[in-house]
């Protein structure tokens, strides 16, 4: 794994489970148990992938009496926005030329419509 950060990011992220983790934080924090909820997978293997989202950043833990929720933190996701903004400004063109193309067509007529 590379040692930039959005490497790191991206390679956390690629995981569907440790997505779903993610998703599940976002609706609040929670401890190892209730995210191992959804998975069909032991507690060692979920403190795993946690451990992959809190070596990012991507995840903290917090302290309240004896458990340890677990908590989002999204500052890491900023990088991945910014990288995937250029992508998203592609697409914005790409589309817009492609609605400037139809509209041309569709003011040519039906009878240049076989070209």
């Amino acid at each position: 794994m590379a040692g930039d950060r959005l490497s790191a990011t991206l390679f956390a992220l690629a995981d569907p489970t440790r997505r779903g983790m993610l998703a599940r934080l976002a609706q609040g924090d929670a401890t190892v148990s209730e995210l191992a909820e959804p998975y069909d997978m032991s507690l060692a293997a979920i403190s795993k992938h946690l451990k992959v989202l809190e070596g990012v950043g991507l995840v903290s833990r917090g302290r309240e009496a004896q458990w340890r929720p677990r908590h989002l933190e999204a500052e890491p996701l900023k990088d991945v926005w910014a990288w995937l903004d250029d992508y998203r400004r592609f697409w914005d063109r790409s589309l817009d030329m492609l609605g400037r193309h139809l509209e041309t067509m569709k003011q040519a007529g039906p009878e240049n419509s076989d070209r």
